[in-house]
């Protein structure tokens, strides 16, 4: 994506881009997990946990309210108090508005056991739009040319359809999902969700409690959906677990963490492919191969082709009703 592009592309949620995506803006010593069970022991177990990224399917009427939300209590002091909270201002940032709802918000030892680096292009943000409210942090966020081309390296490629400029589909004819962060801050648990008005403050909690509460209020949250629906995806921010593995000497551990990270960067250089395109220019090749050996050469491995598909047709039909 080119510096003068202005449009956020869709990415997907997964945990290696997340991680990729938050050292290329100069993070230190951060990984994303996700977690396969709603407990807080497996929580606890990624310990120092530093706040959980949630993706839902959204349901009409769960709209930005401006009196009171579902659960919890909106805490508008908190930005005064130095909580991080932009409003979400553009399509497709919420994955990494989530994310830098808890980055931006855990850079100090005094909110979590062991504070983020969160290196210095975050932190000249972070100071820059100390003093905005959070619809003009939103509005610096979404037009940050850093964030947002780092964000945009994680696109889907495809050479038929721009995901920077297509407009958002309606609630009618399309299936929205979102992403929303949960984290402790001030002694507090906090939801921040771009899309609410104020930060959402969900009673005391401070790091050590911060496993328990948050699956209490997440339980919470998807008890509200009908039985049955699974479409939910969370992930922990936590410290690098290779510098873990390092510390208590667990050799089996470091070995699966660096094999786990080389898997990462071998589909984060997929996702950078575009395959269509590479298809196209292979049947280019071949195509241009055929006509180098003549006319009547091509017309015969045209036949060919033609009467093998015609052969596989029929036989995926008599295999449907035999």
């Amino acid at each position: 994506m080119s510096e003068e592009a202005g449009g956020w592309s869709t990415i997907e949620s997964d945990e290696g881009v997340f991680t990729a995506l938050v050292e290329n803006l100069g993070v230190k010593d951060v990984q994303f997990e996700e977690l396969v069970s709603l407990d807080a022991d497996t929580i606890r177990s990624l310990s120092p946990v530093y706040g959980v990224i949630f993706l839902f399917k959204w349901v009409s009427g769960h709209s930005r309210n401006a009196s009171s939300p579902q659960d919890g209590t909106f805490d508008p002091l908190a930005v005064e108090n130095g909580l991080f909270f932009a409003a979400q201002t553009i399509q497709n940032a919420c994955g990494t508005q989530a994310v830098l709802s808890v980055i931006l918000n855990q850079d100090s030892p005094s909110t979590s056991s062991s504070g983020i680096d969160i290196g210095p292009e975050l932190r000249s943000f972070k100071e820059f739009t100390a003093g905005f409210p959070p619809d003009l942090r939103g509005e610096t966020l979404s037009n940050s040319a850093r964030i947002r081309n780092a964000h945009n390296v994680f696109a889907r490629s495809s050479p038929f359809v721009d995901e920077t400029s297509r407009p958002p589909p309606s609630e009618e004819d399309a299936e929205l999902y979102h992403f929303i962060a949960y984290l402790p801050f001030g002694g507090k648990l906090y939801e921040l969700d771009g899309l609410q008005p104020h930060p959402i403050a969900h009673g005391s909690c401070d790091s050590e409690e911060f496993p328990e509460k948050v699956i209490e209020v997440l339980q919470r949250r998807i008890g509200r959906y009908p039985e049955g629906e699974i479409r939910f995806n969370l992930m922990a921010v936590v410290r690098d677990l290779r510098i873990r593995a390092q510390e208590i000497g667990d050799v089996e551990m470091l070995e699966r963490e660096k094999r786990k990270r080389g898997n990462w960067g071998w589909e984060n250089s997929l996702r950078k492919c575009n395959f269509i395109d590479f298809t196209g220019q292979l049947l280019k090749g071949v195509v241009g191969m055929k006509l180098q050996q003549g006319t009547e050469e091509y017309d015969k491995w045209i036949e060919a082709a033609k009467k093998a598909t015609k052969k596989r047709a029929e036989m995926r039909g008599a295999n449907r009703h035999g």
